[in-house]
């Protein structure tokens, strides 16, 4: 059986059916947990929670037998032993009920321990070697935030679910078939004979096709929820355009998705709970028509028809489970291949992305920055930015950048930040802590101002007094006492302007600083007392720049010009005969040779 998803091309990932495939799925994803350093307490739930099972279904046959009493008593009007059977009962249930009550507790402690050692797992992975970048950059696996926030918690949460209900139905299997057996061979056949066909029936008609949709319905919410999340995150821009009707054509469609793919979903849903129903109500009926001879001809006591009855249904529900749960184990069985397929790119071992296979930078540590015929491609494209450029900076030196929109400058501070390396030669670098980054839009964090100023450190030696001396010299003085102190926290995205933002970004220089810094138009919100200002701070540090601007005023922070003139041609001149209107040489652009190298003394 299969189902029709439309508006998926044939390279769509497609989720494994009930199968082998899906339990090494299911067993890749699961094993470090049970394997690794939390091996000890996993265990230990486990065999808790499976001691608590053993108990609650020894209640459940204690139970079952005293209904049965209770019954018989009544049919032969005698009192004591109803009396009695009732105070068992009793008895009994003062031990289920707590034992009931704890087992789900401790289940779900387990799911929750489990939760939060896989989700640690994987957020190392999205987080190491800034794979969530190349994953957001790519188009290999969609929405990863949904699968580590959401699916790792279903699946953590529904494996200890149906680990627990399979052992149990076991347990309840060889509990009640040695109660059926003693009262009915035949009731044992004909149960064997139901669940098999039920099972059979459900696995053949309701598999693929339910797991299949409730995969791609995991996918269309996440984008859903994607296009709102996009909606909020840019809602300045989106206002002051007025782009209202598109926005709101682009989210109608991908919400249009989210009904029709439900709508598919629920249809085959309907056709399932039919079939489950009728499977489970005929239970009700078919133990008192095989035993109804029996006791009609006085070979059975009534209550062991009652007995029987309870017994046939708990052993049908024990073999007829993934009957009674498909609905959720198809979706069980999605999740576990949305997560197998991020494992693969993120976890120890993973495979390399795509574009990891085609030729790449190489990246060497060295004591100054150095490009050495770097060629640069964007990720999965043949499209050529840059073509062997060479070029190195000596401690102090500053390099502008600069080249018509669309030439490759931003995607040239990416390869030296190792973001994309699809390309060929080798690119030099001190040590990545001695590095750091000025974007256009600087990036803020939810927390205090304390922690903007020091971002991306989490701690740093630094106290009070000479934080706001850094303010001072980003000229920010008055930022600290109009927002509440250092500690003062709020939505500094809004709360800040960009020019603010920008300054405030030089003192996460000030903070670090480090021995290269590099700026993406990381002054383009400033006026140019500021600018000046803070270029002239930075180069006072000795750092050595690498910038990209388009005021000419720049041009005095900077010793050399590198301009980026198109199809991958480049041209290197000393700053103080740069003209930003004006080519190089009147002769045109000079030839690329991958043997030049542009040297600049400090």
């Amino acid at each position: 059986m299969t189902t029709h998803v439309p508006d998926e091309g044939p390279t769509q990932p497609k989720p494994a059916p009930l199968s082998l495939a899906a339990w090494k799925h299911f067993v890749n994803v699961a094993r470090p947990y049970w394997l690794g350093d939390e091996k000890g307490r996993a265990w230990t739930l486990l065999l808790l929670l499976i001691v608590l099972m053993l108990v609650d279904t020894k209640l459940a046959v204690m139970l079952n037998n005293q209904t049965g009493e209770l019954t018989s008593a009544l049919a032969g009007k005698e009192a004591d032993r109803f009396w009695t059977a009732v105070r068992a009962c009793l008895f009994i249930l003062a031990f289920a009920v707590p034992t009931y009550a704890f087992y789900y507790y401790m289940r779900d402690v387990f799911a929750n321990q489990w939760r939060r050692w896989l989700t640690g797992r994987f957020l190392d992975g999205y987080l190491q070697d800034r794979k969530y970048y190349a994953l957001g950059a790519g188009n290999e696996i969609d929405n990863p935030d949904q699968r580590i926030s959401e699916d790792i918690n279903t699946f953590t949460g529904r494996s200890i679910n149906f680990l627990l209900i399979f052992l149990g139905s076991l347990m309840q299997l060889v509990a009640f078939c040695t109660v059926l057996w003693s009262i009915s061979h035949l009731l044992v056949a004909v149960l064997v004979a139901y669940a098999v066909m039920g099972n059979i029936v459900a696995l053949y008609f309701f598999g693929s096709p339910l797991i299949q949709l409730n995969f791609w319905q995991l996918r269309r919410e996440a984008d859903f929820r994607f296009s709102l999340m996009r909606l909020r995150e840019n809602a300045e821009s989106i206002a002051f355009y007025r782009g209202e009707a598109q926005e709101r054509t682009h989210i109608d469609s991908r919400f249009d998705k989210v009904i029709r793919n439900f709508a598919r979903l629920i249809r085959k849903q309907r056709a399932l709970n039919f079939f489950q129903r009728t499977f489970s109500q005929l239970t009700v009926v078919l133990p008192y028509v095989l035993l109804a001879g029996g006791v009609l001809s006085g070979e059975l006591e009534v209550g062991a028809a009652t007995r029987a009855a309870g017994a046939f249904t708990a052993v049908l529900g024990a073999v007829g489970v993934i009957v009674d749960n498909f609905e959720s184990l198809s979706r069980f069985v999605a999740g576990i291949g949305r997560l197998q397929a991020l494992s693969n790119l993120v976890l120890p071992g993973a495979q390399p992305a795509a574009d990891d296979r085609q030729p790449r930078i190489a990246m060497r540590p060295g004591t100054h920055f150095a490009l050495e015929a770097v060629t640069l491609h964007p990720p999965q494209s043949d499209r050529v930015l840059i073509k062997e450029l060479s070029l190195v900076l000596k401690p102090g030196d500053a390099l502008l950048i600069t080249g018509a929109s669309g030439c490759g400058k931003s995607s040239l501070l990416r390869a030296i930040a190792g973001l994309w390396r699809t390309g060929s030669g080798t690119i030099q670098h001190p040590p990545l802590e001695d590095v750091f980054f000025l974007p256009q839009q600087p990036y803020l964090q939810p927390g205090t101002l304390r922690s903007q100023l020091i971002y991306p450190s989490v701690h740093r030696d630094l106290g009070d007094e000479q934080l706001l001396d850094i303010l001072q010299q980003v000229h920010l003085p008055a930022l600290a006492d109009r927002v509440g102190g250092l500690d003062a926290v709020h939505d500094w995205g809004k709360l800040l302007s960009v020019g603010e933002q920008q300054r405030l970004a030089f003192g996460r220089v000030l903070v670090h600083a480090p021995r290269i810094v590099i700026l993406d138009e990381a002054t383009s919100a400033l006026d140019s007392a500021n600018e000046t200002a803070l270029y002239a701070r930075l180069r006072a540090s000795g750092a050595t720049l690498v910038s990209i601007a388009h005021r000419e005023a720049v041009l005095r922070h900077h010793t050399h010009v590198l301009k980026l003139v198109g199809d991958g041609t480049w041209e290197v001149s000393e700053a103080g005969g740069f003209e930003f209107d004006k080519p190089v040489a009147d002769t045109g652009p000079a030839p690329v040779r991958p043997a030049a190298v542009a040297t600049f003394a400090g």
